[in-house]
């Protein structure tokens, strides 16, 4: 994936790019603010894109693959698939069209879940191959270019992947339901279908946005090698003083 990354920056700063991430951005501002706990982690195509302002979570950041000018003081330099975090020590995953462009979607899916606490929340954010999108990506002579070179996952697929790794299906929208055209002015030809299919209504939207809750504590898999050098422990809130109080006063009574 890291080969495309520039390739993916460049087309996501496209017309047609900006107004599909808007999409995406706006269905995830509604769901983060719902979504709590200490600490969230987003995993995507571009460490420019900063999908979590919604969010209430405290500690938020994102994972790099590379060092590159203008990345922010909350990133962390990892590839996706050998996360260097602690297990279950995180509340909230958000990837961003990572399982698209990997080499192994499969094992970003389970790092993902391998770091995510009981309870917690991931947000599978792909291209949908039952929309207008995927029917052009199985069609088109570019499908070398991105982003039809993705794997298009579909939902049934995605949701067995979560299955495997004890992840359960809460949630899924799609949005965004124009045509893949680079011209604007034949996309507002069809805004007729933004109004017809709405989110929630149809299934066909360009994009999918999953979410998903590790409801149990997964099993404890083989540890390779390089899970045997030191990780990344983050810092667990303390009980306020106010709090040990009030647990003192419950004692002595």
């Amino acid at each position: 994936m890291h080969k495309l990354i520039p390739a993916l920056r460049s087309w996501f700063q496209t017309e047609l790019g900006q107004e599909l991430l808007a999409a995406e951005r706006a269905q995830v501002e509604r769901l983060l603010p719902t979504l709590f706990g200490y600490h969230l982690l987003q995993l995507g195509i571009d460490s420019q894109i900063c999908l979590y302002d919604s969010s209430p979570v405290l500690h938020k950041f994102i994972v790099a693959p590379a060092l590159e000018l203008g990345l922010g003081q909350n990133s962390v330099i990892a590839a996706n698939e050998e996360l260097p975090l602690e297990r279950n020590s995180l509340d909230v995953v958000v990837l961003h069209h990572v399982l698209d462009f990997a080499q192994s979607p499969h094992q970003v899916l389970r790092e993902a879940a391998r770091v995510l606490r009981p309870g917690g929340h991931l947000l599978v954010i792909g291209f949908n191959p039952l929309s207008l999108w995927g029917l052009y990506s199985r069609l088109c002579r570019r499908r070398t270019e991105v982003p039809w070179c993705g794997h298009f996952i579909s939902h049934w697929r995605l949701s067995d992947w979560l299955s495997l790794v004890e992840l359960v299906e809460v949630k899924l929208i799609t949005d965004f339901f124009l045509p893949p055209m680079a011209s604007g002015k034949w996309r507002q030809r069809f805004s007729a279908l933004e109004r017809y299919a709405r989110p929630g209504r149809s299934h066909h939207g360009a994009f999918s946005l999953m979410v998903a809750r590790k409801d149990v504590v997964g099993m404890t898999p083989i540890q390779p090698e390089w899970r045997r050098r030191k990780l990344i422990s983050l810092p667990i809130p303390e009980q306020t003083a106010r709090g040990k109080h009030c647990c003192e006063n419950r004692e002595v009574r």
